[in-house]
């Protein structure tokens, strides 16, 4: 037992911490051929590794997943709703596919599990991106009006809602990095154009989801990491976590909720963006393994805004799964800090439940409690699932099995 485990018994969590894991529409489930994702993987030059293809098989293995999520003794699983499949068609919605989903939240109760529910997750229909994709003027009334068509059909078997997946990278990565659509680089004006539509379509998401059947807490996930300035770097590391997150934040006046997403940390100096510390293990991801981004990121999110955190994301692409163990071991100490400073943390939620498709990185970084068979789609539990699934039964950190 390493010396970090042997403290474990010492780490314990409120007795209504919620323990789950998170999962993605389009990273899961395959064949989500109409939406901008699937076209961007087949744009040539976009720098896609890989297309999402077949996934893990989810639309159809969906009972398995949330049986699996349910035998490690978890309780809570994140998903998302693939838009492009309940609205195809610009005001043409599918009672199939509501019904879908609604049946994933169904057996999710009948688990124990409470299903926690994201209405967008990076991919937007087709049709949407066609005019403009989040640049569209009428966009967030777009988005608001399925959210409120969705709601209308599954919002009684909702648990958790969570509006947007870390808007804030739709806007960072689709319009300064261009490693997302539309692929546009270096265009700051834009960026900000999105940004403000995104925090508009989450206002307009959270009054549907309001106004809807159901009632549950109701918030957005945030794209967070450790903003760090290097010598000189104090107003570059300022603007960069204003546009980055600030915005966001502030957009939440009102919510149930905000969900922190944290991986890793970034440094700034006075021509931007730094290099990372040479010191510090790189991840599969080509950022610094630094769970200490956990503890940072909860509590000012918590100072910032005045509301309850939910760590709806969080853990590490490695083919080392005890380097997973050691990683999520030492962000869990990190919430415990939280909580013993009087920090409201809710819940805790690994990132993911299986190997999955990593947007432009493919199939390549490995971050599931599960591994899935590329041809097969059959799911293998790793060390530490079962460990994981040991923690949440016990509702505090303990070592991993022999």
């Amino acid at each position: 037992m390493s010396a970090d485990n042997s403290r474990a018994d010492a780490v314990t969590f409120p007795e209504d911490f919620l323990w789950g894991t998170a999962t993605a529409a389009h990273q899961i489930e395959g064949g989500n051929v109409n939406n901008d994702w699937w076209q961007w993987e087949h744009t040539p030059g976009s720098g896609c590794a890989d297309s999402s293809g077949d996934a893990c098989d989810s639309f159809h293995r969906w009972p398995e997943d949330v049986d699996l999520v349910a035998g490690l003794g978890l309780g809570a699983y994140r998903f998302s709703l693939e838009w492009s499949r309940i609205e195809p068609a610009e005001g043409e919605f599918s009672i199939a596919a509501l019904d879908h989903y609604r049946r994933i939240c169904g057996h999710c109760l009948e688990r124990g599990l409470i299903p926690v529910v994201t209405f967008h997750h990076f991919t937007t229909p087709q049709w949407l991106s066609a005019r403009g994709g989040w640049e569209a003027a009428d966009a967030p009334e777009r988005f608001g009006r399925f959210v409120a068509r969705a709601t209308a059909h599954l919002g009684d078997q909702i648990g958790w809602a969570c509006t947007i997946n870390e808007p804030n990278v739709i806007g960072v990565m689709g319009y300064t990095m261009g490693e997302f659509p539309p692929g546009v680089k270096d265009d700051f004006g834009r960026h900000l154009a999105v940004n403000e539509n995104m925090v508009r379509a989450h206002r307009l998401a959270v009054e549907a989801l309001r106004s809807g059947p159901g009632a549950f807490p109701v918030g957005l996930t945030l794209s967070m990491a450790e903003l760090k300035a290097e010598e000189g770097g104090e107003a570059v590391r300022d603007v960069a976590e204003d546009v980055l997150e600030n915005t966001f934040l502030r957009g939440t006046e009102g919510d149930d909720f905000v969900g922190v997403q944290c991986y890793t940390r970034m440094h700034f100096d006075a021509q931007g963006q730094a290099p990372d510390d040479p010191e510090i293990p790189q991840t599969q991801m080509g950022y610094e393994n630094w769970p200490q981004v956990v503890e940072y990121t909860v509590r000012r999110t918590a100072a910032f805004t005045g509301l309850p955190v939910v760590v709806t994301e969080n853990g590490i692409g490695t083919d080392d799964d005890a380097e997973r163990i050691v990683y999520v071991s030492e962000a869990l100490r990190g919430v415990r800090r939280c909580l013993d400073d009087g920090v409201d943390v809710r819940g805790y939620f690994v990132w993911s439940l299986l190997d999955n498709f990593e947007w432009a990185h493919g199939y390549g970084p490995k971050f599931g409690l599960f591994t899935v068979d590329r041809t097969t789609f059959e799911r293998r539990p790793k060390p530490s699932a079962l460990w994981f699934g040991d923690v949440a039964k016990a509702n505090a950190l303990v070592p991993p099995r022999g």
